[in-house]
């Protein structure tokens, strides 16, 4: 079963969800369709185990990017803890990145993520909470969701860097979010 999930995970990196094919997981798993049958009756099960997979990893990638202790680092520090781990797992797993961006994730796929997202922004908030206990909830959370709205939308680009160009895509990536968090905290937060 693991073996399926590695090779699907494979085939949703590189043809996109809505291409992948349940024959070309099989064959890139080294089984018969029948033998991926046994396990999963279609390719969104796959995809839902797939999912599960990711998200157990990344509580684990989320945890270590999202320890509320970071508060208490400079802005920049700060966003080097967080970035850099999330930016790994992301490179680690294109079949959860391909998995997420595809418009064609069936509607119990795209809820399957939610958590996650949910979880996220609920740490940043929390961090923002300890770095600038003066900000009002509402405005606080709303920064939490524009700043991982953000990194969201330069995620792309991530992706697609060479490991040559990733060095400069990333720090240009904690740029804008390092402006952005600059002029949404109150001025003195350190």
């Amino acid at each position: 079963m693991a073996e399926l999930l590695d090779a699907a995970e494979e085939v949703f990196a590189a043809q996109g969800y809505a291409k992948a094919s349940t024959n070309a997981i099989a064959a890139a798993a080294g089984a018969s369709p029948g033998t991926l049958y046994q396990f999963f009756k279609n390719k969104e099960a796959i995809a839902e185990a797939l999912m599960a997979r990711y998200l157990t990893r990344l509580r684990e990638a989320h945890g270590e990017a999202f320890d509320p202790a970071v508060a208490e680092l400079p802005l920049a520090a700060m966003i080097d803890r967080i970035i850099d781990p999330v930016v790994a797992f992301d490179r680690a797993n294109p079949g959860f990145y391909a998995l997420l961006a595809d418009p064609h994730l069936a509607a119990d796929m795209a809820n399957a993520k939610r958590p996650a997202q949910q979880a996220m922004f609920e740490r940043l908030d929390l961090i923002l909470k300890t770095k600038a206990p003066g900000l009002p909830p509402e405005q606080r959370a709303l920064t939490a969701e524009v700043a991982v709205h953000l990194f969201r939308g330069l995620l792309p680009m991530v992706m697609a860097a060479t490991e040559a160009a990733l060095p400069a895509v990333v720090s240009e990536t904690k740029r804008a979010l390092s402006a952005y968090l600059a002029t949404a905290l109150p001025p003195g937060t350190p």
